[in-house]
């Protein structure tokens, strides 16, 4: 199921951004910027919510179903702006991106709660789902196009069907609470939010550091495409280097890496991929941490951690 979830992550945000940018064109003059933005922060900041939502219901197949139902509305609403002559209905426009942004946090959180409570919270199955994404904003960027549009929703919507079937199967014969994280006995609430304080802050720097580290060299769709690659393989590397080296100097290892990247830059492809690989290992071990210490709330870890991308991101961008 983890791998199935991981494939609908991929084909999501491939169609998220492919939706957008189509549109971009047509209303590059009626607020596309402030456009892109509501999707942005609509699509991570709402995360939290969505994320005590998840934690709330039982069957959590409902979230999934909810988000499919909104990214289906968001590109019927997006076939309707290309039909307009350019800038014709802006508001279009931003309805597109307001559904396209509140089904994406919702599935996402899905992805990253039921991930969490398939596995036991597994580092490497966290890092297996937060990787793909990553390969399909890549392939949705380079490859933009209606037909591209029209292919994921199908198979997305497919997916989900099967998905969901086969899930509520497993619930009507389902005698154990999924939920078994055990949080350890020093872990009083102050210390839990404190820690995940202390990962979002992380996070917050993380997403900014990165925004910083790979601005200034020129993408081409072959380094746009490679970049989509390595930052999936380094999410997926980095829950398995956690597991096998400890997440404390995993993660002690993994940013002396990234410091010596940033430290030799220039404009070398070869490190700016290296730096964004390592970058992108700290990305389970992050949301490992936020759910080992709020266990039973593993859509509201999500959430938050989704969240804190959008300062740094912020930061970069509009400074």
């Amino acid at each position: 199921m983890v791998g199935t979830s991981s494939l609908m992550h991929f084909m999501v945000d491939g169609l998220c951004l492919c939706c957008l940018y189509l549109l971009l064109p047509v209303y590059v003059d009626s607020g596309a910027v402030g456009v892109i933005l509501t999707y942005n922060i609509l699509a991570f900041m709402t995360q939290p919510l969505s994320g005590l939502w998840v934690d709330r219901i039982r069957e959590r197949h409902r979230v999934l179903l909810s988000a499919i139902v909104l990214l289906v509305l968001a590109v019927g609403v997006a076939i309707v702006c290309s039909w307009s002559e350019r800038g014709g209905v802006p508001a279009l426009f931003l309805l597109t991106a307001i559904l396209l942004g509140l089904g994406n946090s919702l599935f996402h959180v899905w992805g990253g709660k039921q991930t969490a409570v398939e596995t036991g919270n597994d580092i490497r199955a966290l890092g297996v789902f937060v990787s793909t994404g990553a390969l399909g904003l890549a392939v949705g960027l380079v490859f933009c196009s209606w037909s591209l549009v029209y292919g994921l929703l199908l198979a997305i919507v497919a997916t989900a069907i099967i998905y969901v079937r086969c899930d509520v199967r497993r619930e009507s014969t389902s005698v154990i609470s999924p939920n078994t994280f055990v949080p350890r006995r020093w872990l009083t609430s102050e210390r839990a939010w404190m820690i995940v304080v202390l990962v979002m802050l992380f996070v917050a720097y993380r997403s900014y550091t990165g925004e910083v580290f790979s601005r200034g060299i020129a993408k081409s769709e072959v380094l746009i495409l490679a970049i989509g690659v390595v930052s999936m393989l380094g999410k997926m590397a980095g829950g398995w280097i956690a597991l096998r080296m400890g997440v404390l100097k995993s993660l002690a290892v993994v940013l002396a890496g990234v410091a010596l990247c940033i430290l030799f830059r220039g404009d070398s492809v070869a490190i700016l991929l290296a730096g964004i690989f390592l970058m992108n290992c700290t990305m389970p071990v992050t949301l490992y941490l936020a759910n080992d210490v709020l266990p039973g709330r593993e859509g509201l870890a999500f959430g938050l951690l989704a969240a804190a991308l959008i300062p740094g991101y912020l930061l970069v961008v509009y400074m």
